[in-house]
């Protein structure tokens, strides 16, 4: 019987994994498995999902599942959308874009939205009709946010957009993208704000290719391009411009623990399938379990593997309770993908020829998990906010 990812380390279950949260988790899986990976291998082949996808998910109640049900969400916290993260981990579908749409992106409008705002966007992209993208990175400005170059000029009731973005994820299908733009250039990160594009009318605005990435394949991660694209004035996220820099640095906290939560979901299905490997396969007359380098290493990943969960449970509820600080969500970014990164190679590596052969789960793994030391902020730059706090 193959083992479980979401038992393979046996730690105690969390107070914030409440019986609804465990539900859900186990309802993704389910979803997930059913619905998601018997075309997974399309998916990837495609480089991007169907839109019909998306609405299925949001069917089930997988999109916005933190958003108050007034405007279409669960009613639920950060909790329930661990649980869907770790439900895409555990089945191996990386590539669904659905945790940025319902954890980066919604969020944003949660917080920072009129009531206008809410009610007109909040029940589309719980439904999957909008698909959410949050456009920061620019060819000259990664995690350096105060470098953005894109700017927003006034125009009466609307604003002017020019510039792009790159590396924007779901940047194909995405309907509705919060733009991190200048209102006013000169004044630096005052200068910054935050405009949502509805892109389906949007004349002047342009997607670019669909980039070609060493993993994740089946995401469509884009360059966006905004020529003089007019946007209404309404369209500000907060009650005045030059916000954006304050918004994206209370936000970005919830970006950083999500990466986590998806490194440790990936560390645990790599574990499971090593497991069940070495059990299987056969070395000099006996299974490589037996050997007792195979015991020790991975008997060092569990040990690893477990401080990563605890660390990430804690963190967890501790943003449940509005306590988590950027300095503890940077350390979980970077150390947890750090992490990520070390012990599915580790796990290739038991696995031998088979493990840099595509058709076996770990080496998808070992191409997916390369990113997540870069986006939401490179770990270096999770090095430098942690120093601050020194």
């Amino acid at each position: 019987m193959a083992s479980n990812p979401a038992t393979i380390l046996g730690v105690p279950r969390p107070a914030w994994a409440t019986d609804d949260v465990v539900m859900l988790q186990d309802m993704a899986t389910r979803f997930m498995t059913e619905e998601i990976l018997p075309h997974y291998e399309d998916f990837e082949k495609a480089e991007i999902f169907d839109r019909s996808t998306w609405e299925k998910a949001g069917a089930a109640g997988l999109l916005c599942a933190s958003m108050p049900e007034e405007y279409g969400g669960s009613g639920g916290t950060y909790a329930h959308e661990s649980a869907i993260i770790e439900a895409i981990g555990h089945v191996g579908v990386d590539g669904f874009g659905i945790p940025l749409h319902n954890s980066i992106v919604a969020p944003y409008i949660q917080h920072y939205g009129s009531e206008e705002q809410k009610q007109r966007w909040l029940p589309k992209l719980a439904s999957g009709e909008l698909i959410g993208a949050i456009a920061m990175t620019e060819p000259g400005a990664g995690s350096d946010l105060q470098g953005v170059k894109t700017s927003a000029r006034k125009d009466g009731n609307h604003y002017v957009l020019n510039g792009s973005k790159t590396f924007i994820t779901n940047g194909q299908l995405a309907n509705l993208i919060v733009v991190v733009t200048k209102t006013d250039p000169s004044a630096g990160a005052k200068g910054t704000s935050l405009i949502v594009v509805e892109t389906d009318d949007a004349d002047g605005f342009e997607r670019g290719r669909n980039l070609d990435k060493v993993g994740l394949k089946s995401n469509d991660t884009s360059e966006l391009f905004f020529n003089e694209v007019r946007v209404p004035t309404a369209n500000l996220l907060g009650h005045e411009e030059g916000l954006g820099f304050v918004q994206l640095m209370q936000q970005l906290p919830q970006e950083r623990l999500q990466i986590g939560g998806a490194a440790i979901a990936m560390i645990e299905r790599a574990l499971a399938v090593t497991i069940d490997y070495v059990k299987e396969r056969k070395a000099f007359g006996k299974a490589v379990i037996e050997f007792q380098n195979t015991q020790f290493k991975l008997a060092e990943l569990k040990t690893e593997a477990t401080v990563g969960r605890t660390f990430y449970n804690f963190c967890v509820g501790e943003h449940v309770e509005g306590r988590l600080t950027p300095e503890l969500a940077s350390m979980a970014k970077y150390w947890l993908s750090d992490l990520q990164g070390k012990i599915v190679d580790e796990c290739l590596q038991l696995h031998g020829g088979y493990g840099y052969m595509n058709e076996y789960p770990i080496a998808r793994m070992f191409r997916d998990a390369r990113v997540q030391r870069i986006y939401g902020g490179t770990n270096e730059i999770m090095k430098l906010l942690i120093a601050r706090s020194l």
